[in-house]
């Protein structure tokens, strides 16, 4: 098993984002299976303050210079190589994220670590790594075994629990000077997207619509249940492409992801595009007439019958039971 488990921190807009917190609970649980230590490296001008959150790191390497915000990917596989020979580290975390895209095959290349990719568990075994990863967009999973415990895996966001990554405690912070060429692309401004109307990605109740709504009229009943529960409608991409509701409205690999307490899947068959959108949603409650869906098989709550003749009943359910 490797001497340590690096992994690469991620901060977006000031902010460490969830993935890390993931990273670093995945990590923490294979260091001490492992009897490893677990070190994170944070790049970029804001990275000094912010190293103090990342307490579940046995130790934080902290790049704080301009140049490194958002680098491009070659520049901080460049960068992790050199962090890899001062460490002695032999498995590297990484965030399957556009942050963090084309990292991971770079930084195997120059090592020549074997790769692991969509990794959704891992877990230590005899001596190795076992890894789980998502092949397919989630249509078959595959376990790889890192035999001597050494690679660069990248880790799928929602798979690991965010809280096992935090700690209140502050990790030993120290600054690493890289023996590399600064990157040459610099990171200027981001542009925030525009959300619309509504921005999807902060409602606690989703009320989402598939095909099976069957016309732009009726989603207007759909409308009507996301009112009466404090949400909003959203959809999957085959009502955006009809124009039926705006892209700031769809959820999926090519829209939005969301994680709200409730999701409603209404006449949504379940394709892995749509389903890497919410599948991290607390409670999913499917309908669709096809009992053989795929929706159902990852739904907490499922009905089998016409989302047109259910929706307005629930609809009536709910404002006669808030009265």
């Amino acid at each position: 098993m490797a001497n340590t488990i690096l992994v690469l921190a991620e901060q977006l807009r000031g902010e460490v984002t969830d993935i890390t917190f993931e990273m670093l609970g995945a990590g923490r649980k294979l260091a001490e299976a492992s009897g490893s230590s677990l070190c994170a490296v944070l790049l970029g001008a804001e990275a000094a303050p912010l190293a103090a959150k990342l307490g579940a790191a046995d130790k934080v390497l902290v790049a704080d210079d301009a140049p490194w915000d958002l680098a491009p990917a070659d520049a901080v596989a460049g960068a992790l190589e050199a962090v890899m020979q001062q460490t002695q580290a032999g498995l590297v975390l990484l965030g399957c994220t556009n942050v963090a895209a084309g990292i991971g095959s770079m930084l195997a290349v120059k090592t020549g670590l074997p790769l692991v990719n969509f990794c959704r568990a891992a877990k230590a075994e005899g001596g190795g790594v076992v890894c789980t990863s998502q092949l397919f967009g989630g249509k078959i999973y595959s376990d790889v075994k890192l035999a001597d415990g050494k690679g660069v895996v990248c880790i799928y966001p929602g798979a690991f629990p965010v809280d096992a990554g935090k700690r209140d405690q502050a990790p030993p912070i120290e600054k690493v000077d890289l023996p590399v060429a600064a990157p040459k692309v610099t990171f200027k401004q981001y542009l925030e997207p525009e959300t619309g109307d509504v921005d999807i990605t902060k409602q606690n109740v989703l009320v989402g619509v598939g095909r099976g709504i069957q016309t732009q009229d009726n989603v207007e009943l759909a409308e009507e249940l996301a009112q009466v529960l404090g949400g909003a409608v959203c959809a999957s991409r085959p009502v955006i492409d009809q124009g039926w509701l705006p892209l700031s409205r769809q959820v999926g690999k090519s829209g939005m992801t969301v994680k709200p307490r409730v999701y409603f899947a209404l006449g949504i068959s379940g394709a892995p595009e749509h389903w890497e959108g919410m599948q991290n949603s607390q409670c999913i409650i499917a309908v669709n007439t096809d009992a053989k869906a795929p929706i159902f098989d990852g739904a907490h709550y499922g009905v089998v019958g016409d989302v047109l003749e259910l929706l307005p009943a629930l609809t009536e359910k709910v404002k006669a039971k808030k009265g």
